[in-house]
């Protein structure tokens, strides 16, 4: 029955539950074991409401207190609708401590096989901090810096944000992130920026308090929560990335241009943004992904889903009908690993699933392994898969 019960789950995650499957659900959760079984699944709205920094653990008391409530069928209902608690767990449910993966086309639970202990380390907070005279800076967890206008406690970095009295010559930093590494920083300006593994990122000490406040993505993937321009002259911001730039007042939103990718996509989350090159441009509302040809430079755009894309901010993997050498690319950046596909034909199976980051890899592939269709080994810091 569990594995019924968890697709509905999913297709809860997903918004893609009918009103059928809703009332089944509902009806089902009406056993307080289920109810139970139902809550060790859910974090609700404090992953995705929270501006926090990578580590999270939330109370449920109040949400799990609501929910009860919820769920009382005395209460008048109408049997075609989904209750409001529905819609909004649908946005916000996350699948953390025991993790779950669900294949697209067919779901068989294998509990027998299970990956070999190995020595593969869980990402963490590091960064490669590059000043304008070319010196370098590790920042590493429990390893402090302080320099000219920046400090570091090791797992984020901060600018002085204090308005500076005459225009020097910009002066510009690179900080750039390593497979198997995070990291966040606070520009001077007060814009918060999170980079995950593989990025590089560009940006001046100080901003010209007359100038556009201008940031260059290199390359890899970055969340931006930008102070608005009326708090900064009304000077506007502007993102650079790979063939592109992103011209921003005051908003939050994803930006993801690898080098390896032959597309990049800026993904609204708040307010915002218009995302153009030479040859052309769009204006993105929030929830819409902006998509970025490499080759042909066209670019396209299209509905998001926004909590998937930015779960990474908040300690997350969520994969929403990825194929799983996509899924592989995001998790040997992460775990900082190779990645050998022995069958071609495997690259292209579609998962989605909601994993915790802090976990070991192993724990991570042994929830896909056991759909049934995929069989992992590790060698050293090669996975294969078979």
């Amino acid at each position: 029955m569990n594995n019924k019960i968890d697709r509905l789950i999913l297709k809860l995650i997903e918004n893609t539950i009918s009103d059928k499957e809703s009332e089944i659900l509902k009806t089902w959760l009406k056993s307080e074991e289920n109810l139970a079984y139902f809550n060790e699944f859910i974090e609700i709205n404090y992953l995705i409401n929270s501006k926090n920094k990578f580590d999270h653990k939330p109370s449920l008391a109040n949400i799990k207190a609501s929910y009860v409530n919820n769920n009382d069928t005395s209460k008048s209902s109408k049997p075609n609708k989904i209750t409001r608690l529905y819609k909004y767990a649908a946005a916000a449910l996350v699948l953390i401590s025991m993790g779950y993966f669900f294949l697209t086309k067919k779901h068989v639970v294998n509990e027998n096989n299970s990956i070999v202990k190995n020595n593969i380390s869980i990402g963490t907070d590091k960064a490669t901090l590059t000043l304008d005279d070319g010196s370098e800076i590790v920042l590493e967890k429990e390893q402090e810096y302080i320099g000219n206008n920046v400090k570091s406690n090791g797992k984020e970095l901060i600018y002085d944000t204090s308005p500076i009295t005459k225009n020097p010559k910009t002066a510009y930093n690179y900080l750039t992130i390593p497979k198997g590494g995070q990291y966040y920083v606070k520009l001077s300006d007060g814009t918060q920026v999170w980079l995950n593994s593989e990025s590089k990122l560009k940006y001046p000490v100080h901003f010209d308090k007359e100038e556009t406040r201008i940031v260059e993505l290199i390359y890899g993937e970055a969340f931006f929560d930008v102070t608005p321009s009326t708090s900064n002259n009304n000077t506007s911001f502007k993102v650079l990335s790979n063939k592109q730039d992103i011209e921003v007042l005051g908003t939050e939103f994803n930006v993801r241009a690898y080098n390896d990718e032959a597309f990049s996509y800026t993904t609204l989350v708040e307010g915002s943004v218009v995302v153009g090159n030479a040859t052309n441009r769009e204006t993105l509302t929030p929830s819409r992904q902006a998509v970025l040809n490499i080759e042909s430079n066209e670019i396209h755009t299209t509905e998001a889903d926004v909590y998937s894309i930015i779960g990474w901010v908040k300690g997350e993997f969520r994969f929403s009908k990825q194929t799983l050498e996509d899924m592989m690319k995001t998790l040997s950046r992460w775990y900082d690993v190779d990645v050998v596909f022995k069958n071609s034909d495997t690259k292209n199976l579609v998962f989605s699933g909601i994993l915790n980051r802090s976990n070991k890899i192993d724990v991570l592939l042994n929830k896909i392994q056991k759909t049934g269709e995929v069989k992992f080994s590790i060698t050293n810091k090669t996975i294969t898969i078979e």
